[in-house]
């Protein structure tokens, strides 16, 4: 019969556990990145909004921005067309609908 090392066994599961406390320290990492750069993003479109407003209030009109390539606020913009598009599309009651399987 096999004798069972103890501190043999105890080094092998640390091994183990060292790797999986690695995965989600990198996973918690990336998280953390994630939402830095969220708050940032959100900081640089309010400061967009705020210098867009700026621009306009110093007499530039909003098709002169628009012929520099400075339409209005960048990603509201994009977002409040993709919510137009989305409700272009046609509507299927749910009694025509196939179901899902």
């Amino acid at each position: 019969m096999t004798t069972i090392d103890l501190e043999t066994t105890k080094n092998q599961a640390r091994k183990l556990l060292d790797s999986r406390i690695a995965s989600v320290t990198d996973l918690t990492l990336a998280r953390k990145r994630v939402e830095e750069l969220r708050d940032q993003l959100a900081d640089a479109e309010r400061e967009d909004k705020k210098a867009y407003v700026r621009a306009t209030k110093d007499g530039w009109r909003e098709d002169e921005l628009r012929k520099l390539g400075l339409e209005t606020g960048g990603v509201s913009q994009r977002r409040r067309r993709a919510k137009g598009e989305a409700s272009g599309t046609t509507s299927v009651d749910a009694a025509d609908a196939a179901p899902i399987s």
